[in-house]
C-alpha cells in the first residue's frame, strides 16, 4: 500500500530504528514508546489487522510470537522465570490491537514487545 506508513518502514521508503528484520518482518523501535522498551514487530506483507489473518498467516504469526522473547531478552527485559512457570525475574507484554475499539492506530498489523522497569506497569 503506498499510503501505508508501515508498508514505507518496511522497504526503506522512511527510516526508522531496526533492531531486527529477515525476508518476513521487520522490527523497530515505537516512535511513542509506552515504556522503556517498546518495539513494533511488524510483518512485511502488509495485513491490515489480526482480523484479516487466516490460516495462511499461521507460519508468519508464529515467527512474530516466537521472535518477541528473543528480542526482549535483547532489549534487557527478558523473563527468567521458571520451567514449571513459577514467578522469576524480569517480563515483558505481547500485544496485537485490532480496530478503533482495540486501540490500533496504524491498520497494519504489527506486534508490540513492551517492557522494562516496573513504573511503566499502570499505563496501557
Amino acid at each position: 500500500m503506498t499510503d501505508c506508513i508501515f508498508c514505507k518502514i518496511a522497504s526503506k521508503q522512511i527510516p526508522s530504528k531496526t533492531v531486527y528484520e529477515d525476508d518476513d518482518v521487520i522490527v523497530f523501535n515505537d516512535i511513542n514508546p509506552a515504556a522503556p522498551v517498546h518495539l513494533l514487530v511488524v510483518p512485511k506483507e502488509h495485513i491490515p489487522t489480526l482480523a484479516h489473518c487466516s490460516e495462511r498467516h499461521s507460519a508468519l504469526l508464529g515467527k512474530m510470537m516466537l521472535l518477541a522473547p528473543k528480542l526482549a531478552q535483547e532489549a534487557g527485559c527478558g523473563y527468567d522465570g521458571n520451567e514449571d512457570g513459577s514467578a522469576g525475574n524480569g517480563g515483558f507484554k505481547t500485544l496485537f490491537n485490532t480496530g478503533p475499539d482495540g486501540g490500533q492506530e496504524v491498520y497494519h498489523l504489527h506486534l508490540h514487545v513492551i517492557g522494562g522497569p516496573k513504573p511503566w506497569r499502570g499505563q496501557r
